[in-house]
């Protein structure tokens, strides 16, 4: 390959003499050579503030998608015990009301009897399911403004007519609390029930 001397417009060789010309057209802007130090230093700066840049703007990206994602779950029911809006002593005390359990489909599937127990501070409780004779624990797994989200685990079901595991979820009003319960029977079929229980501290 010829040297990059060679290949520039108007060299010369070694000696000072003009170089031979060729019938080849010159090339151009053609540099084998890496550029000096203080263009290397200055592209070093360029990329390395190009990466701080793109990196800040990431870190940007991320805050604002982690901020939407807060946003979004906020719709719903958090993940924290403690919520602002309905303070837990609204929860408090000793709740019954009859609910009414429809399927997936809509479709009506019995009325039952359910009485709630719920602790100080509203993060604990009990319940029965007195129609079909179950009972089971509550623990509070979420609150968000003016709801609470708890987890029943059955003890107690000595006719096996109860799911093991349901979530019940309570707001209020109507002078108590609004119920809705939901869970997957053993079939895999899912059911809500819902109802307002009455009473309170």
């Amino acid at each position: 390959m010829d040297a990059p001397a060679e290949l520039e417009s108007g060299a010369q060789d070694r000696g000072g003499t003009p170089a031979p010309s060729t019938s080849a057209v010159p090339v151009q802007q053609v540099s084998l050579w890496s550029p000096p130090r203080s263009v290397q230093g200055s592209a070093r700066r360029r990329r390395r503030i190009t990466g701080l840049a793109v990196g800040a703007a990431a870190v940007v990206l991320i805050a604002g998608g982690t901020a939407a994602a807060w946003a979004l779950i906020g719709d719903g029911a958090e993940d924290a015990p403690a919520g602002s809006g309905a303070p837990a002593e609204d929860f408090v005390g000793s709740w019954a009301g009859e609910m009414t359990q429809v399927d997936t489909e809509g479709a009506h599937v019995a009325d039952w009897h359910a009485e709630v127990r719920i602790e100080d501070g509203a993060e604990r409780g009990s319940t029965a399911w007195t129609t079909f004779t179950c009972s089971g624990t509550l623990e509070l797994t979420a609150a968000d403004n003016d709801r609470r989200v708890f987890t029943y685990t059955e003890t107690a079901d000595p006719e096996e007519r109860c799911v093991d595991e349901a979530e019940l979820t309570v707001w209020p009003g109507g002078g108590g609390l609004n119920a809705e319960w939901s869970s997957v029977t053993r079939e895999g079929t899912r059911m809500i029930s819902t109802g307002l229980l009455s009473g309170g501290a």
